[in-house]
């Protein structure tokens, strides 16, 4: 028969949609008997008849992390019904091996019984409101021979999702219980980085990757990096032979983080070292030496080192050491001064525990200037010897000429501002750099982020400054292949400029495996590349990564809140909203944020609201402007709506701003035209939000395939 909304199937009321499947559809529906909810599973014609003996020994399994069977009809499975959502990553290391343990267990049991999983991927694997996993969908089960142990693909074919199969598996050949064992591999992975295991954008791209490629590496604890490597063998017998095996290993590691959880809580954060010398423009320098401690204290495996930003943001400021510490979510506070001298440095440093305000290593240097990097290097090993850490220095570390390191400082001073002087300003600092040192990666680096920057705090644009990006961060490579920075900045520009999927994908997967992941690097990551395939769990949880190492930053948070927003997690962001404001209240991004959540629950005034606020605040941002044109029109306030739609033609950068305006008032035909526009123009924000709530109506329509098209999205995989 067919289910819809309102029927009846035996005793099951059929209440509403849950979703579709490669199986068939799911529907939430309430047991008449027992007056439970529950979950149905219609399966189509041909699936109902090869299912019928594997669904009803599926039904025998009684697991507590198994979702469980409660009846198996003629075409149908009635389920348990369970409220939470799909695991993602990354994830701490204490949780991934708590739910990876529970997962574990459940496939062991499944396997004990002779049924393979053969469809696990993080879809399949939801985390309930109570913070347990539950292992869904055996619709791709096998009951394994008895007499062989082990199973083909049905008629031949390969069945399952490519990501996450065995390469036996991808090659439509024997599987057995080995075959989980990499799927469960791939989704740990997952859990640990965030990232696919086997990136890709097209089928075969990914099919070729898990039939040749070693995914990047991981910054894992190393009994758990060890664990997924060996699930992930290539060759079966080369895995874990058993689940069995996989727990027990999946338990030793847990052992393990629960031994070492000391290191996994050390914190630090390094305060501006104050400028005692004669000159306040010898400022650059002691800020310089506290950030080049921070790049290199963020090389100590398990050590949270918060961002320049957040930590920098207590400058001048006479505050308790326990209230900077709270405030930063630290439990160690650096703190120093610099006094130059002619050719000479001082430097005093303490390292503080900011529970009890005690000191627990302080040190005071003289030194000729040129000496400044034995000394980051002798106060950074300092702090991880009283910490019990162990620092981890880069293999072959080009020194700079001092003169080249002292122009890199005031480029990057430079770099922080907003101002287009200050943008040329450091652009000059950094080439000035270069020429007194050329084998020297940083500035290279350096510009490339400051180009980077151009193009989100001027306005140029992305074609013009894409070819130099690129040459910078290529450059820098050269120098030092261990620099990291370059490859999220070569990710960034195959997106936003190349809209070169596999390239992005290849370049964001090595950034993300560095220690030291700046959060800007998570920010493109999750811009970029996550939410224009419409992964927007993986987007936020990477977003939630630079907020962690950037506490006092209201863009990151401003940001995140965007990302909750696409994720439908409204409420989740009206809460981030009042944090961020909590911080400062002058910035766009978390009154923008804020009217997004309020129009996506319908409340309109408290939407405008809002975006009069990020209007007010910066009038020239298109985004704003565009985005209140259109809640005024909700609000039946055509008049003023208008009048900012004629505003925006003035506007630096409109494009983004008309088209957000026609999609939010649903005019997809004028919406599409901008859509191009933007697309053209190389706009940042074109596949940004391409697989977005706001696209949602244009790509239901007829413009869609020459858009998806100029974006090379058309075989990408979503």
């Amino acid at each position: 028969m067919t289910i819809q909304s309102g029927t009846r199937l035996g005793p099951y009321e059929i209440l509403s949609a849950i979703g579709v499947g490669g199986m068939g559809e799911v529907w939430k529906a309430r047991d008449t008997r027992l007056g439970r909810i529950v979950a149905i599973k219609q399966l189509t014609a041909s699936d109902a008849e090869r299912f019928d003996t594997e669904a009803r020994a599926i039904a025998a399994l009684n697991h507590p992390h198994i979702c469980q069977v409660y009846d198996v009809g003629a075409d149908y499975l009635v389920l348990e019904y369970i409220e939470g959502h799909p695991i993602g990553g990354p994830l701490p290391a204490e949780e991934v091996l708590r739910l990876a343990i529970q997962i574990a267990g459940a496939l062991e049991s499944a396997h004990s019984k002779g049924i393979l999983h053969r469809d696990l991927k993080p879809a399949n694997i939801m985390v309930t409101e109570g913070g347990s996993a539950k292992l869904l969908d055996f619709g791709l089960a096998k009951l394994m021979d008895a007499d062989t142990d082990m199973t083909r693909t049905v008629d031949g074919m390969v069945i399952g999702t490519v990501a996450y199969m065995a390469p036996e598996q991808a090659s439509g050949k024997a599987l057995d219980a080995r075959s989980d064992v990499f799927g469960f591999g791939a989704v740990l992975y997952e859990m640990v980085s965030g990232a696919r295991a086997f990136p890709g954008t097209t089928t075969i791209q990914v099919w070729n990757a898990v039939l040749q490629d070693d995914p990047a590496p991981l910054q894992a604890l190393p009994a758990l990096d060890r664990l997924i490597r060996q699930c992930l063998a290539k060759q079966p017998g080369q895995r874990f032979q058993t689940m069995t095996d996989v727990r027990i290993g999946l338990e030793q590691a847990a052992r393990e983080i629960a031994a070492s959880s000391r290191e996994q809580h050390a914190s630090i954060a390094v305060l501006p070292f104050a400028n005692m010398s004669r000159d306040n423009d010898d400022a650059f320098f002691s800020d310089g030496l506290a950030e080049e401690l921070i790049n290199l204290l963020a090389h100590i495996p398990h050590l949270k080192v918060t961002a320049r930003t957040s930590a920098f943001a207590f400058r001048g400021k006479e505050q308790d050491i326990r209230r900077i510490a709270e405030a930063l979510g630290v439990r160690t506070i650096l703190e120093g001064s610099v006094r130059r001298a002619g050719s000479r440095v001082r430097v005093t440093a303490q390292l503080i525990n900011a529970e009890d305000g005690y000191h627990l290593w302080s040190e005071r240097y003289d030194r000729e200037l040129t000496d400044v990097f034995a000394i980051q290097d002798d106060i950074a090993q300092a702090i991880a010897g009283a910490l019990e850490l162990k620092l981890v220095s880069k293999p072959g570390r080009h020194t700079p000429d001092f003169p080249a390191y002292e122009a890199l400082l005031k480029a990057r001073h430079h770099s922080r501002s907003y101002q287009p002087e200050a943008h040329a300003r450091a652009k000059e600092y950094c080439e000035q750099s270069i020429a007194l040192d050329p084998a020297y990666a940083a500035p290279h680096a350096l510009l490339g982020f400051n180009l980077l920057l151009a193009t989100t705090h001027t306005g140029k644009p992305m074609p013009d400054v894409a070819p130099l990006i690129r040459r910078e961060a290529r450059r820098a490579l050269e120098l030092d292949p261990f620099e990291t920075d370059p490859h999220f900045l070569l990710g960034a520009v195959a997106a936003a400029h190349d809209y070169d999927w596999p390239e992005a994908a290849r370049h964001f997967q090595l950034a993300m495996a560095s220690p030291s992941v700046p959060a800007e690097a998570h920010w493109a990551y999750a811009a970029l590349y996550l939410s224009t395939f419409g992964r927007f769990e993986e987007s936020t949880a990477q977003m939630r990564r630079a907020v962690e190492k950037d506490p006092l930053s209201v863009n990151w948070r401003g940001i995140l809140m965007g990302h909750l927003v696409c994720a439908g997690k409204y409420e989740e962001a009206l809460t981030e909203g009042l944090r961020a404001l909590d911080i400062a209240d002058n910035e766009i991004h978390p009154h923008l944020a804020l009217g997004e959540a309020y129009l996506a629950l319908q409340r309109v005034p408290e939407a405008v609201a809002y975006a009069e606020r990020a209007h007010r605040n910066l009038p020239q941002q298109s985004m704003g402007t565009g985005f209140l044109a259109a809640s005024l029109r909700r609000l039946g306030e055509t008049d003023r709506a208008e009048a900012l739609v004629r505003e925006l033609d003035n506007a630096p950068t409109p494009i983004w701003g008309r088209a957000w305006y026609h999609l939010l008032c649903s005019e997809v035909d004028v919406a599409a035209v901008w859509y191009e526009k933007m697309i053209e123009a190389r706009e940042m924000f074109a596949p940004v939000y391409a697989n977005s709530l706001y696209t949602a109506e244009l790509r239901t329509s007829s413009h869609w395939a020459k858009l998806s098209r100029m974006m090379n999205l058309a075989e990408a995989i979503v």
